[in-house]
C-alpha cells in the first residue's frame, strides 16, 4: 500500500474545520499547517489527530500550500482547504487507486460547490478540476497572488469521485471574496503587463453572462443559477475594471 499524507493549510478555521479533518480520516497521516490562527483552529485539529505546524506570518497561498506538502511524511499528498470535503465516492476511488499503486504522477478531482443550499453542477462552477492528489516528487504549487495550482511532472488521471466545496457561507460573504479576489487579480495582470479598456470590460461581462446563465445551463439551477450567474459576470467586471483604474492612476502618477 502506498501511503498518503493529508495536507491541509488554515487560519481561524475552526467552525468549518472537523469536518474537512474528518473527511481525511483515512489517510496514513494529516498535517495542519496553521498561519497564526486566533481561534480554536490548532486545538481542533490536534483534537481530530492531525499534526500541526504553525508558520507564520502568512507567506502567501503557494509558499504556504508547498511549505505543507514538503511537511508531509510521504510523498503522495491530498491535499484539501478548510472549507473542502473528501466525499464517501472520491475516498473509496482513492483507496482503490493506492492498492494498484498510483500509475500516474497526479489525480485531476472534479470539484463540486455547495451553495444556496444545493449542489451546483452548472456554470463556470463545474466540474472545478482540481489537482490535489499528487506525487510531491513529481509535482509543486505554482501561482501568484491568486488562481495557485499544482503542475505535475508526467501523466496525469482523472477521479470520478468528488472533492466537495463550501465556499461561502452567504451571498454577502460571496461579495466580500469577490472584491478580494478581483483586487489581487488586478495587481497581478497589472504587473504582468496587461492591460483593460472600456470594450474590453463591456464585452467579457456580456460573454461571462452568456456563458454561465446559458451555455452553461445555470438557468436549469433556478435562482442559485441565476445569482452565480450574475455574480460571476460582476466578478469578471469588477476585475477588469479594478486593472483599468490602476492602469489610470499609473498615468496620472507618470
Amino acid at each position: 500500500m502506498v501511503p498518503i499524507s493529508g495536507v491541509l493549510i488554515a487560519q481561524n478555521e475552526e467552525k468549518k474545520l472537523a469536518d474537512a479533518l474528518a473527511s481525511v480520516r483515512f489517510c496514513d497521516e494529516v498535517v495542519l499547517v496553521d498561519s497564526g490562527s486566533t481561534d480554536r483552529t490548532r486545538e481542533v485539529a490536534e483534537a481530530a489527530g492531525a499534526r500541526v505546524i504553525v508558520n507564520a506570518p502568512w507567506p502567501g497561498f503557494v509558499a504556504q500550500r508547498d511549505f505543507a506538502v514538503r511537511a508531509a511524511r510521504h510523498d503522495w499528498v491530498l491535499a484539501l482547504d478548510a472549507d473542502e470535503r473528501v466525499s464517501s465516492a472520491l475516498r473509496d476511488e482513492i483507496l482503490t487507486l493506492r492498492a494498484g499503486g498510483f500509475p500516474v504522477a497526479g489525480y485531476r478531482i472534479p470539484r463540486v460547490a455547495r451553495y444556496l443550499g444545493r449542489w451546483i453542477r452548472a456554470t463556470d462552477w463545474y466540474p472545478d478540476w482540481q489537482v490535489r492528489l499528487f506525487d510531491r516528487t513529481r509535482a509543486g504549487w505554482q501561482g501568484d497572488l491568486v488562481h495557485e495550482s499544482v503542475s505535475v511532472r508526467g501523466p496525469v488521471g482523472r477521479t470520478r469521485g468528488e472533492l466537495e466545496h463550501h465556499p461561502y457561507e452567504d451571498i454577502s460573504d460571496h461579495l466580500r471574496k469577490i472584491d478580494s479576489y478581483t483586487t489581487l487579480w488586478a495587481l497581478q495582470a497589472h504587473a504582468a503587463g496587461r492591460r483593460s479598456n472600456v470594450l474590453d470590460m463591456s464585452a467579457n461581462a456580456s460573454w461571462a453572462f452568456f456563458r454561465n446563465y446559458l451555455l452553461k445551463r445555470g438557468m436549469l439551477l433556478g435562482g442559485a443559477g441565476l445569482v452565480i450567474s450574475v455574480l460571476n459576470t460582476h466578478y469578471t467586471f469588477a476585475k477588469l475594471a479594478k486593472l483599468r483604474e490602476l492602469e489610470l492612476v499609473e498615468r496620472q502618477q507618470g
